[in-house]
């Protein structure tokens, strides 16, 4: 009877064994399928994602070049129209003096 037992245990657990290699075997398959396919799918999109990013890189230093040569023309202007004003102001004195001069030739001409 105690060999019974001791075949049977053993057929159990040689069993477990078995079906927890089994287990085993396509838990591995079941990885290797998905990486393949991860691997496959998902390779180009993340290529194609890459080569978006590296575009807009690229735009994006342009721009920033772009911004910076705009903010020196800026400069540039506004010291333009600086100096622009300072012709304003001197111009306009100028003109101020010429009608003070043009009011004092002219005298009021009396009539009889």
């Amino acid at each position: 009877m105690t060999q019974l037992f001791i075949l049977l245990a053993q057929n159990v657990t040689g069993a477990i064994i078995f079906m927890a290699g089994l287990v085993l075997v396509a838990a591995m398959i079941g990885y290797v399928t998905a990486w393949f396919y991860a691997k496959s799918v998902y390779t180009p999109v993340i290529k194609g994602l890459e080569k978006d990013k590296a575009e807009l890189t690229e735009k994006v230093e342009s721009l920033s070049r772009q911004v910076e040569s705009l903010k020196s023309e800026i400069i540039n202007l506004n010291t333009t129209i600086t100096a622009q004003g300072e012709k304003i102001k001197t111009l306009e004195k100028q003109i101020e003096e010429k009608n003070a001069e043009i009011k004092k030739l002219t005298k009021p001409v009396k009539e009889n």
